[in-house]
């Protein structure tokens, strides 16, 4: 085990920070050893076998090229819920915690509601919060087939019935359509990095992670919540909250164009960095 450990740390030195290279070797020693940190380091003389050296061994070149280990492994954990990820998805975010700990904050568990999730990915948001809001009814929508196979997947996994539909929310007649119910909460983590603030983003992000879900124009960062509001008009149920996960840096245009289309009660939120990470806003 000490040799393993060793190799790990001397393998991905200077490529990782060492505090994300003791992440990785917590991940690899639960996911790959099952072992708990507790277990492995004071038991540092266990002999792994063969099987499992070969396949860290694996793991550690990939890892080389910044290939993120969630999806080596295959798995993301979210609101301590594991969650199959692989590059048809994003992995999901610590500051979408944040924004599913506020609708749960915000709603009793007690009174059905309908809720839907758009752009749903790995459905890390949808399943969480049927699994915490356990009398709602929550919809999923993703433009990706792919994604919705794995979320899916994760409902299964994960013990909750949620209701998958494949469609694109820029294509407002299919939406009406493919949607055929109102909600008192519409919820969305929409693409909203800007095509100019891809030279800031880490390599484990832009070469892994599907562009589709990440990007918007750089004239237009307002496209999928704009559009998703004008939904909201329709389809959100008098007084239905929305609530967006935004970038930081379109916080206040984005509650101003909220405010254009009729919402109220538009509400502003910084994620635990301080940054404006989330939007509460009434129909």
């Amino acid at each position: 085990m000490t040799e393993t450990i060793k190799h790990i740390k001397t393998s991905l030195a200077g490529i990782y920070p060492d505090s994300e290279i003791k992440g990785i070797i917590r991940l690899i020693m639960e996911q790959i050893c099952d072992l708990q940190p507790h277990q492995y380091l004071i038991n540092l003389d266990i002999q792994l076998s063969e099987e499992k050296r070969k396949t860290i061994f694996e793991v550690v070149e990939r890892l080389k090229s910044k290939e993120p280990i969630q999806y080596i492994l295959g798995t993301a954990y979210f609101y301590s819920l594991p969650f199959e990820v692989n590059p048809s998805v994003l992995i999901p975010r610590p500051e979408t915690e944040e924004l599913v700990d506020r609708i749960i904050a915000d709603n009793n568990s007690s009174i059905k509601k309908n809720i839907l999730d758009i752009g749903t990915g790995s459905g890390c948001i949808a399943i969480t919060l049927q699994k915490k809001l356990e009398t709602a009814h929550v919809y999923a929508v993703d433009i990706s087939a792919e994604a919705l196979n794995v979320a899916k997947r994760n409902a299964i996994n994960n013990q909750v019935n949620v209701t998958f539909i494949q469609t694109d929310i820029l294509q407002p007649e299919k939406v009406r359509k493919d949607l055929s119910c109102t909600f008192d909460i519409i919820v969305s983590n929409p693409p909203y990095i800007k095509q100019e603030e891809k030279k800031e983003m880490d390599r484990n992000v832009l070469d892994f992670e599907p562009h589709l879900a990440l990007f918007v124009p750089d004239h237009d960062p307002l496209l999928f919540y704009r559009h998703i509001a004008e939904l909201g008009k329709e389809k959100l149920n008098e007084n239905g909250l929305l609530y967006f996960e935004i970038n930081a840096t379109c916080g206040k245009i984005t509650c101003q164009m909220l405010q254009e289309k009729g919402y109220h009660k538009i509400q502003l939120i910084k994620d635990l960095s301080g940054k404006d990470r989330i939007i509460k806003a009434y129909k």
